[in-house]
């Protein structure tokens, strides 16, 4: 029996893929068809999949052309695989041409060609074609700008900034320059916010109220009233509402909170958070920008998310221990915030005027977490056991910082109509109640 063995996404399944398997089946005797996974797909950066490995699994099977169907998830396993399955043909698209010549020391290869007038990429982008206006004053609007042309479909319509000095020079040459937010609701149909937290709930209310889809850099406010209004005039007006906080798309985090979910480590007893930056003052000093965010602000729910993901939002007790250097302006050089859970402790360190360590540790019954300096975008971490001998290494790619992710699944969650956001409500609303409770004095010792 002659096996074949191909290997694709098979992403939105479509005739082109259907011809390129028939024609795989026709080089032998029995077809087995890999299919890429999810995590693997992001590692290579491809990062607009639309389909779930299980949808495209089910559409490869229901073809009746794979006798055999294997996962893909890390790289070298096509040898691997055409070892353990004893293959005799390996065969791909021709605009693979030469790319997988080394597998011809382990069985033959063949490049098809592949249907013309089709493709996975082009069907996607058919289905998506979003404006995507920016608001704020925060050269993270760069980034934003630049990560966007990894995501197919998206479109940057114009900026709308009251301060034009923080942003590149590609930026003054989108189609709308202009401090009117509503110039830029115009012709756009979602907004990304970074503007001042305080700013953030007029900026939301007024584009959900021209029916645009927002997504706002956390916190969406700094008054839970507020988020809720706003979440349920998203929702009776069938729009997206989502948090930006890109650390939540970086696949080591994510991968780390995965471990330490499955039990890797024991039982999560603590989960120590730092964030701290001096940069923002700085170039403030020295006259080059705008009062940064507040701390608890700025680095509050980059703190928060290990906590509230592992620890669940339930906490028993907290407390807010501040240094404010402009109580007017509740601007804080440095606040600690330490949380009590039924069988568990967490805390964060957070700063605009104080230098630390920028480190997370989760601590289990069994071992612990460490991820280094910059942890909140980092793509390595370990974890460490009582014997060093066990102790792993894990590393992963960092693309963009999350923030291309963190536009594929707004624009995901725009496309399907469901929340496809790494942070759920809960998380969400947990980040605005402990800020409130900074702004408003409760459980806050002021050094």
């Amino acid at each position: 029996m002659k096996k074949v063995i191909t290997y694709g996404t098979y992403d939105l399944l479509h005739h082109g893929h259907i011809k390129l398997l028939q024609r795989a089946k026709a080089l032998g005797d029995y077809l087995i068809v890999g299919v890429t996974a999810d995590t693997f797909d992001r590692s290579r950066g491809k990062i607009n999949v639309q389909q779930s490995l299980i949808e495209r699994i089910n559409n490869v099977r229901d073809t009746g052309l794979a006798d055999e169907i294997v996962v893909e998830e890390y790289i070298g396993q096509k040898i691997d695989d055409i070892r353990r399955l004893n293959v005799d043909v390996f065969t791909v698209g021709s605009d693979w041409k030469g790319k997988f010549d080394y597998l011809k020391e382990f069985c033959e290869v063949v490049y098809l060609d592949r249907t013309e007038g089709i493709s996975s990429s082009e069907l996607r982008c058919e289905q998506r074609d979003i404006r995507i206006g920016l608001v704020g004053d925060s050269a993270i609007l760069n980034k934003f700008e630049n990560e966007s042309h990894y995501v197919n479909g998206v479109t940057i319509s114009g900026v709308c900034t009251n301060n034009g000095s923080l942003l590149a020079e590609r930026l003054h040459q989108l189609p709308c320059v202009t401090d009117q937010l509503d110039e830029l609701l115009n012709v756009s149909d979602a907004i990304y916010v970074i503007s001042k937290p305080e700013m953030h709930y007029e900026h939301i209310y007024r584009a959900l109220g021209k029916g645009k889809h927002v997504l706002c850099e956390t916190p969406i406010t700094i008054k839970v009233e507020q988020w809720c209004e706003l979440q349920q005039m998203a929702k009776d007006k069938g729009l997206v509402l989502a948090d930006g906080l890109k650390t939540a798309y970086s696949m080591a985090y994510d991968r780390l909170c995965l471990l330490a979910k499955s039990g890797a480590i024991g039982k999560v007893v603590s989960v120590d958070a730092t964030c701290t930056s001096l940069q923002d003052m700085e170039r403030m000093r020295e006259g080059n920008g705008p009062c940064p965010w507040n701390s608890i602000c700025a680095w509050g729910p980059t703190a928060l998310l290990p906590i509230f993901q592992l620890l669940g939002t339930d906490y028993i007790s907290k407390q807010i221990v501040t240094h404010l250097l402009d109580e007017e302006l509740f601007f804080d050089a440095f606040t600690k915030v330490s949380f009590v859970y039924p069988h568990a402790v967490a805390s964060l360190k957070v700063g605009q005027g104080v230098k630390s360590e920028g480190e997370l540790v989760v601590s289990g019954t069994k071992g612990y977490i460490y991820v280094p300096a910059p942890w909140w975008k980092t793509d390595y971490f370990e974890v460490r056991y009582e014997n060093p001998a066990e102790n792993k290494r894990y590393f992963y790619q960092l693309d963009g910082e999350g923030i291309r992710y963190e536009i594929l699944s707004f624009i995901k969650s725009i496309k399907s109509s469901r929340n496809e956001s790494y942070i759920d409500v809960n998380t969400s609303e947990a980040i605005i109640r402990v800020i409130q409770d900074f702004y408003e004095g409760r459980d806050v010792i002021r050094m």
